[in-house]
C-alpha cells in the first residue's frame, strides 16, 4: 500500500468512527459534569476526580482525530505486508485474526438469534438487574471509604471524670503493655491527657506480617477485655479521623433524660452483630449530687428555697469565717467548708441543719428533701439549638453500612417523649450525605448523556438502546466486590460512575455502524448483524485494553493499595457482565425501539385522519406513557393469562 493509500484509509477510518468516538467522549463528559459540581463534602471528594478525567477524555478526543490518523497514514506496515508470507510471531498473529474473523461472523449469527428471542433477551437483562439488586441487598455491604492497611493500630482510653493525670498514665500504659504482647507489634507510641489518651501500635507494612490490620485488631481487642478501670477501644482503620465508624446522635432537651435514653440505647446495641467498642461518645458520666426538695412541707415549716441553698452553699462553697496572717505578713481570707470526702456522701448532706426563719430552730435536711447519688454528662453539647449526646461502635465481622442500618432501626423502635429525636453523625453521617448526592449526579449525568446522544444520532428513540444498556454493568459491579470481599464506598461508587460512561461505549459503537447502514438502505436486522461483525474487534479491543489497565490496580499492590482497589474491581466486574450483555441484548432492544416507534407513528396516522390531531396526540401520549411507567406491559400479561384459562375452561367444558 502507498503512502497516499494510507493516508486516504486514515482518513476514511476516522470519518467512519468520529460520530462513535465524539458521542463516547461526550458520553463520559456528561457522565462526570455533574460529579465535578456536587455540593458539600461529596463535592471535596469528587471535584478534582471528575475535572481530571473531563480534561483528559477531551485532550484524547483531540489526538484520536489529530495525532493518531497521522501516525497511522505514515507509520505503518511496509507496502506488501498483508500479502507476504508471514513467519514466527507474524504467523501465530495472522492465525488469531483468522480465528476472530471467523469468531467475528459467528457472531453476526448470534444477533440473528437474539432479534428473534426478543422476550429471552428482555428477560437475560431484568434477571440481571433484579439479581444486582437482591446480591447487593442479602449480602453486599457498605461502607464510607474502603478498609485500608497501613499497618496502624489505636487503642482509645477514656477515664472516669474524677480521675487523675497518673491514674490515666497507668490505664494508658496498661493497654500499650498488652498491645507490645502481639507478635506483630514493632512499636508503640503513647499520649496521655486527664481524661485518658490513645496508644498507637505499629505493626508494620503488610508484607511483614501474615494477618491482616482487623484480623490483628481483632486479637487486641480481645485481650483489653480483661482490663478495668477505664473504657478501652480499638481503631483499626485510622482513614477519616480515626473515628468509629457508626455513630447514632440524640437530641432533646434534657440532658439527663439524653443520658438515660443512650444508656438503654448502648445496652441494645451491644447485642447488635457486628457491633463491638459500644460507648457514650462523650466521657463517662460523671456522679452528681441530686437533693429534690419538698416545697410543701418547707413552706409549712416557713422554710424558703433560698434557705436550703445557702445552707448548701455554706457546705460546699464554704462561708469566710475570717482571715489570718501568714508567716510572710500577708493576710488571707479563710473560709470554711465540708471536707471533700463529706461532700460525696449523700449520709452526711442529709444531716445538714436548715435554719427555720428567724426562729433560731434548725432541721436536718433529709427532713424536707430527699438526697440521692446520680449520674450526669460530664460535658453538655449542642446540635441545632439542641442538647445532643452521641453513641458510637466499631465494626467488626460486618460492614459499617449494614451495621449503622441495624443500629438507626433500633433506634427509631425506641420510645422517645416529644422533642426527642436522632440523627447519624460522623462517618455514618458522611456516607449517607455522599450517597445522596453520588445518586442524584448519577441520574443528572444519565440525563444528560441521553441528551447528547439525542444529538448525535438525531433520534430521541435510538438512545433509549443505549440507556437500557447501562444498568446490565450493575451484576458485575456486586459479583466482583462480593468475589474479593469488598463493600459499596466511596471509590466502588466512583467506579460505578465510570462504568456508565465506558458502558455506553460498546452500545455507541455497535448501533453507529448500524445507523449509518439503515441509511444506506439496508434492511434493520441485516444492518445489525453486519454492524456486530464489523464492530466486535473495536469492541473487545477497548474492554480488554480496559481490564489489562485496572489490573494492577484490582490487585492492590503497595502501602495503602486497599484503598483503590474497589474502583477497580467494580470497573473491571462491570465491564465483563456489561460487554457480554451488551453484545446480546442492544440488537434486540434497538429493534425492538425501532419498531414500536414505527408502530406508534402508523398508530398516530390512523387517529390523526380518523377523528383529528388533538385526539391523536392525547391518546398517543396517554399510550407512551403507560408503556414508560410498565402499565401496558402488565396489561398484556393479564389478558395473555385471561385468554389461556379461559381457553382450558373451554377446554375442559
Amino acid at each position: 500500500m502507498c503512502s497516499a493509500d494510507r493516508v486516504t484509509a486514515a482518513l476514511q477510518g476516522t470519518a467512519e468512527i468520529g460520530l462513535a468516538v465524539a458521542a463516547t467522549t461526550f458520553s463520559i463528559v456528561a457522565v462526570f459534569i455533574p460529579v465535578a459540581f456536587m455540593p458539600g463534602i461529596s463535592g471535596e471528594w469528587f471535584r478534582p476526580f471528575g475535572l481530571t478525567v473531563v480534561a483528559s477524555v477531551l485532550v484524547s478526543l483531540v489526538i484520536s482525530f489529530t495525532l493518531d490518523p497521522m501516525l497511522s497514514a505514515y507509520w505503518g506496515d511496509p507496502p506488501g505486508h498483508e500479502h507476504a508470507p508471514k513467519k514466527g510471531l507474524t504467523r501465530l498473529l495472522q492465525r488469531f485474526n483468522d480465528w476472530f474473523d471467523h469468531q467475528a461472523d459467528r457472531y453476526g449469527r448470534v444477533i440473528e438469534w437474539a432479534l428473534h428471542h426478543r422476550r429471552w433477551m428482555t428477560m437475560f437483562a431484568l434477571v440481571s438487574f433484579v439479581g444486582a439488586i437482591a446480591l447487593q441487598g442479602k449480602f453486599g455491604g457498605t461502607s464510607f471509604l474502603p478498609v485500608s492497611d497501613y499497618g496502624v493500630l489505636a487503642i482509645d482510653v477514656r477515664t472516669p471524670p474524677s480521675s487523675s493525670l497518673e491514674y490515666a498514665r497507668r490505664k494508658v500504659e496498661a493497654a500499650a503493655a498488652l498491645a507490645r504482647e502481639l507478635p506483630e507489634t514493632q512499636a508503640t507510641n503513647a499520649q496521655v491527657n486527664v481524661n485518658g489518651g490513645r496508644v498507637y501500635v505499629d505493626i508494620g507494612d503488610r508484607k511483614s506480617r501474615k494477618r491482616l490490620t482487623v484480623e490483628v485488631a481483632k486479637d487486641l481487642r480481645s485481650k483489653i477485655e480483661v482490663l478495668v478501670g477505664a473504657e478501652y477501644s480499638v481503631l483499626d482503620d485510622l482513614a477519616g479521623g480515626a473515628q468509629k465508624p457508626v455513630q447514632v446522635r440524640f437530641t432533646g432537651p434534657d440532658s439527663r433524660k439524653l443520658l438515660q435514653l443512650t444508656e438503654d440505647y448502648m445496652d441494645r446495641l451491644r447485642q447488635v452483630p457486628g457491633a463491638v467498642d459500644v460507648s457514650l461518645s462523650l466521657q463517662s458520666p460523671q456522679n452528681e449530687l441530686q437533693i429534690e426538695l419538698d416545697r410543701g412541707l418547707a413552706a409549712a415549716l416557713g422554710i424558703s428555697t433560698g434557705d436550703v441553698t445557702s445552707t448548701l452553699r455554706v457546705a460546699f462553697a464554704g462561708v469566710e469565717a475570717g482571715d489570718w496572717v501568714d508567716p510572710s505578713g500577708e493576710a488571707r481570707d479563710v473560709a470554711v467548708r465540708l471536707m471533700p470526702a463529706d461532700r460525696l456522701d449523700a449520709s452526711h448532706i442529709e444531716r445538714l441543719p436548715v435554719p427555720i426563719g428567724n426562729t433560731g430552730q434548725t432541721v436536718p435536711l433529709a427532713q424536707i428533701a430527699t438526697v440521692t447519688m446520680g449520674k450526669a454528662p460530664s460535658r453538655i453539647e449542642h446540635i441545632d439549638g439542641k442538647r445532643s449526646v452521641g453513641v458510637a461502635a466499631n465494626v467488626q465481622g460486618r460492614s459499617p453500612g449494614e451495621v449503622t442500618a441495624d443500629a438507626v432501626k433500633l433506634a427509631k423502635s425506641m420510645n422517645f417523649p416529644p422533642g426527642y429525636d436522632i440523627d447519624l453523625a460522623g462517618a455514618s453521617k458522611d456516607q449517607q450525605e455522599v450517597f445522596k448526592q453520588m445518586g442524584i449526579a448519577l441520574v443528572s449525568g444519565v440525563a444528560l448523556m441521553y441528551l447528547i446522544l439525542v444529538m448525535q444520532f438525531g433520534s430521541f428513540t435510538a438512545p433509549l438502546a443505549v440507556m437500557l444498556s447501562l444498568p446490565l454493568s450493575l451484576i458485575g459491579v456486586v459479583v466482583a466486590l462480593l468475589l474479593t470481599g469488598s463493600t459499596l464506598n466511596l471509590m466502588s461508587l466512583i467506579g460505578v460512575i465510570m462504568l456508565m460512561g465506558l458502558v455506553a461505549k460498546n452500545a455507541i459503537l455497535l448501533l453507529d455502524a448500524a445507523r449509518v447502514l439503515e441509511a444506506e438502505g439496508v434492511d434493520r436486522e441485516e444492518a445489525l448483524m453486519t454492524a456486530g461483525r464489523k464492530r466486535l474487534r473495536p469492541i473487545l479491543m477497548t474492554t480488554f485494553a480496559l481490564i489489562a489497565g485496572m489490573l494492577p490496580v484490582a490487585i492492590g499492590m503497595g502501602q495503602g493499595g486497599e484503598f483503590y482497589r474497589p474502583l477497580a474491581v467494580a470497573i473491571i466486574g462491570g465491564t465483563i457482565t456489561s460487554t457480554i450483555l451488551t453484545l446480546l441484548v442492544i440488537p434486540s432492544f434497538y429493534d425492538s425501539i425501532e419498531l414500536m416507534r414505527d408502530h406508534l407513528f402508523e398508530k398516530f396516522n390512523r387517529r390523526n385522519q380518523a377523528r383529528g390531531t388533538p385526539w391523536a396526540v392525547v391518546v398517543t401520549g396517554l399510550e407512551i406513557l403507560a408503556t414508560l411507567v410498565l402499565l401496558r406491559m402488565v396489561w398484556r400479561m393479564a389478558m395473555g393469562l385471561w385468554r389461556r384459562l379461559k381457553g382450558r375452561a373451554l377446554t375442559a367444558a
